[in-house]
């Protein structure tokens, strides 16, 4: 079921300004496949005047012939020509194409893999006749090549672009609409299965309740996303084999570079390209204790960033075998009495991301993070959520737990003692703070968030 067009709202203003400039100019979409490229270019774009053509893997002689019929639908005659290479048929719609017309190229680097010649035809265009008023969108899934045709300084296209954008994952206050989800709590367990990808939602849109939707596109060998990290590792990375491993070993507790490496069996120092590169590709997170430098901390901590990942190689992966073997009840039963973790972990992450976004105390507040580390009485010490005050003179100090403890204060009172044992304090005061799945009744609302808050925050 077709999800309607969510948030985006910067980036579709941004586009919308670039095709209604007197002078023709390029713009650049790149990010992960399925958080909705195309229906952005869709929706920014006037129909009436755009020609919008998807890259494949075909020969380029066939992806000409298939582009220069969907300009012909806008063009007459443009598709009763046969084009010998990419320089003719460019050069007769930047000729011929009225001022204003939109030329939307999506999935770029497929194009590119048949043709390499194109971002340098591309560029002499762009160049040459950008008076003419025609405008040129291109768009691309992996992120390795759009980057190194836009962004790398020796690349053909590197400084044309009007607006370059990484499309993101949408974030998770949108699922409630997305999946007509009341309860922000089920709204909290959704985004700990989908994560933020707007396809994945509207596939889940199609299923009657979430266990039927998870089973069905996820468990299911037959399903459409049960072989979707390895498609996602596939577009940007020449050998997913080391990528996939370290992901499955993220996913299965594995959180420290020497825990990873061991496992391995090679030297920590071989895994730091391939884990940057996963941060790059936004699939991985690197944590740092809050108030630590981010370069040279030995206390460093790797999480899967996105939710669907995590679910993915926490429960799919280690059990393919069994589900290949359609044994997808017991997998579902194993799943069921272990999720809850995982959905805490996923709660704790957008507990964090909401600090900066709310009013709390009635305090603005930094970016947020974990500390763990030595407390005070040398004692090991975790404290799940840290934030500065916007003024520096006060510390957010935040519990998040999933389960709603019925004795709040009591959870309030561990969190101060954990707050006194901090070594970074230094005077500053601090504002204690419960995430929590449901007000507890021995507490007032201003000492808890609960999930309606932070949905609402992350819009």
């Amino acid at each position: 079921m077709r999800l309607p067009f969510l948030d985006r709202r910067e980036e579709l203003t941004r586009l919308e300004q670039l095709v209604k400039r007197d002078e023709g100019a390029l713009g650049v979409l790149y990010g992960r496949r399925r958080c909705g490229k195309s229906r952005l270019l869709r929706e920014a774009a006037p129909p009436e005047v755009s020609v919008f053509f998807v890259g494949d893997d075909r020969e380029a002689a066939l992806q000409k012939a298939a582009l220069a019929a969907e300009i012909g639908r806008f063009l007459k005659g443009f598709d009763q020509v046969t084009y010998p290479e990419w320089d003719a048929l460019l050069a007769r719609w930047w000729s011929e194409a009225p001022p204003g017309s939109v030329l939307i190229l999506d999935e770029l680097p497929s194009m590119v893999a048949r043709a390499p010649e194109l971002p340098s035809v591309i560029q002499k265009y762009v160049d040459r006749d950008s008076q003419r008023g025609v405008h040129l969108l291109v768009a691309g899934s992996s992120q390795r090549m759009m980057q190194g045709l836009v962004l790398d300084r020796s690349a053909a296209l590197f400084g044309r672009a009007t607006e370059i954008l990484k499309i993101a994952p949408l974030r998770a206050g949108w699922i409630q609409e997305a999946l007509s989800i009341d309860d922000p709590c089920e709204a909290v367990v959704a985004f700990a299965h989908w994560g933020g990808i707007p396809r994945y939602w509207e596939l889940a849109r199609d299923h009657p309740d979430l266990a039927t939707a998870v089973r069905s596109l996820v468990l299911d060998p037959l399903g459409v996303l049960y072989e979707e990290p390895r498609g996602l590792l596939l577009d940007d990375l020449r050998d997913t084999i080391q990528a996939a491993s370290i992901l499955s070993l993220i996913g299965r507790g594995c959180h420290r570079v020497s825990e990873i490496a061991g496992r391995l069996g090679k030297p920590a120092t071989s895994l730091g390209r391939p884990l940057q590169r996963l941060m790059e590709m936004g699939l991985v997170d690197r944590e740092v204790p809050f108030g630590a430098a981010a370069r040279g901390s030995k206390r460093t901590f790797y999480r899967i960033s996105d939710p669907f990942l995590s679910f993915w190689f926490r429960f799919v992966e280690p059990s393919r075998s069994r589900l290949e073997a359609r044994q997808l009840q017991a997998v579902e039963r194993e799943i069921a009495a272990r999720v809850r973790h995982h959905i805490a972990g996923v709660w704790e992450q957008l507990a964090r991301q909401s600090v900066p976004l709310l009013r709390i105390d009635g305090e603005s507040w930094g970016p947020s993070s974990r500390w763990w580390g030595t407390g005070m009485d040398r004692k090991p010490l975790e404290v799940d959520l840290v934030a500065e005050s916007a003024t520096g003179d006060r510390l957010l100090v935040g519990e998040v737990k999933w389960a709603a403890p019925r004795e709040g204060r009591r959870l309030e009172y561990e969190l101060m003692k954990k707050a006194e044992r901090l070594p970074f304090v230094g005077g500053r005061e601090v504002v204690p703070m419960l995430w929590l799945s449901a007000l507890p009744d021995d507490l007032p609302r201003s000492r808890v968030v609960i999930p309606r808050q932070v949905l609402d925050a992350l819009r």
